[in-house]
């Protein structure tokens, strides 16, 4: 009997180093999934392979042997042994690799919660194992509905609201000081990483125009480009302070390179607000900035406290989730339980319809010249006999699925009725 499990590593399990070293391509995924069907360790085959997790989704009569296979390979390909990975595995089956499933899409498994990056990247695996063709109906079913619970976490709670990077919680900010953003425009001072994604992150709030002004003039004329904005020497930092509504600023001065009086002078001339995100450690901005009328000023101490805020909130807000996910996994189980019974309910209505068939064209063979009217009130006399003697034993069916039982009243069943091979479920085996 098949299983449906889950099995893999993940950033709490294993190490970057030892995560990394399981990384693969597409295609190197692909060819892994076909030969996993090909040997018969699998009977379906989805592999997640991202920077905090790789993974196998799968259907096998034995799972151990099909997560060692999938794995083994992977490690294998960069010199890695199995005997080095087992020790960071974990094996999910049943109930609990559904549960797995939809708390790995809905990002309640990942390092940081409610982060939406990781529904596309199964999403993306998805496809590549449907390209494979080793997505059977146990999959394809488990899939689509932790796409549909993923969603439903994200309409009902809030848990992707709150920022939880440095970067965006000081677009946050901005936000609640400006309302929305369209049409204000940037400074960035420096080209540092955390700058230029604090700046892409204003850009996606439909701010613009961005200004870039770095020491090295090539490096923010190459950093102007990248986000459609406009180059300036550190010269021209000043004017552009008389006309711009927010400056993020990340350089790597050792002293502030914009100074409380330059603003004040500033601010005397401007009507509107004027917003500091300051990344900077040291920090860029003289701090009596933020004591000036109409300026504000958050430094990188600010903005984590935002974000340790909004990671408890969001904390909270997974504790929903898991509610959500532990009825929609009892849901799951029960559709998939009674969908295993389906292939026996079939035989057994095929057999007792070809016997009710044989018997009324062996009846109305005895007798010629029988009125039409009377053929109908034979078959449907016949028909409501065989609904009947059925009704018990599909009852009984789906009851002993929904409780566990259901392998052995198939069994029962197909020895009654001799039906053949219809212990079997097309489905994968949650009795375990």
């Amino acid at each position: 009997m098949s299983t449906l499990f889950v099995a893999g590593m993940n950033h709490r399990s294993a190490p970057v180093e030892v995560r990394e070293l399981l990384a693969a391509e597409p295609d190197t995924l692909r060819d892994l999934l076909r030969e996993l069907l090909d040997r018969g360790v699998c009977r379906e085959a989805v592999v997640l392979a991202t920077c905090n997790r790789v993974e196998i989704y799968g259907v096998s009569a034995v799972p151990g042997e099909a997560r060692d296979a999938a794995l083994g390979r992977l490690g294998r390909a960069r010199g890695l042994d199995l005997a080095d990975i087992h020790p960071h595995l974990y094996t999910w089956t049943g109930a609990e690799a559904i549960r797995h499933a939809f708390r790995v899409a809905g990002s309640l498994d990942s390092l940081v919660i409610g982060e939406p990056q990781i529904l596309g990247q199964v999403k993306d695996a998805f496809a590549i194992a449907q390209s494979a063709e080793t997505v059977g109906p146990v999959l394809h079913s488990l899939m689509t509905r932790a796409f549909a619970v993923a969603k439903m976490v994200r309409s009902e709670t809030e848990i992707g609201r709150h920022a939880v990077s440095v970067s965006f919680a000081g677009v946050q900010l901005a936000r609640k000081i400006f309302g929305a953003l369209e049409g204000r425009s940037v400074l960035l001072l420096g080209a540092g990483e955390m700058g230029e994604l604090a700046a892409k992150h204003l850009l996606e709030q439909g701010t613009q125009p961005v200004y870039v002004a770095n020491r090295t003039v090539a490096r923010a004329e190459e950093l102007a480009r990248t986000l459609a904005g406009i180059a300036l020497s550190f010269e021209g930092v000043a004017r552009a302070l008389e006309t711009v509504d927010i400056v993020i600023a990340c350089t790597a001065a050792a002293e502030p390179v914009v100074r409380a009086a330059d603003v004040r002078a500033i601010m005397q001339a401007r009507t509107r607000p004027l917003f500091f995100i300051d990344l900077g450690v040291p920090r860029n901005v003289e701090p009596a900035v933020n004591d000036l009328d109409n300026a504000f000023c958050y430094d990188i101490d600010d903005l984590r406290a935002v974000v340790d805020s909004n990671l408890r909130e969001r904390q909270f807000q997974a504790e929903r989730a898991e509610s959500l996910v532990d009825r929609e996994v009892g849901r799951f189980v029960a559709r998939l339980r009674d969908v295993e019974v389906v292939p026996t309910i079939v035989s057994l209505r095929d057999k007792i319809e070809a016997i009710r068939r044989a018997e009324v064209d062996k009846a109305l063979a005895r007798l010629p010249g029988v009125p039409e009217q009377t053929r109908r009130v034979i078959e449907a006399l016949s028909q409501a006999i065989v609904g009947k003697v059925l009704h018990a034993p599909i009852v009984k069916l789906k009851d002993s699925s929904r409780d566990g039982r259901g392998r052995r009243w198939r069994a029962v069943i197909a020895e009654v009725f001799g039906l053949r091979d219809e212990g079997r479920s097309a489905r994968a085996d949650l009795d375990s």
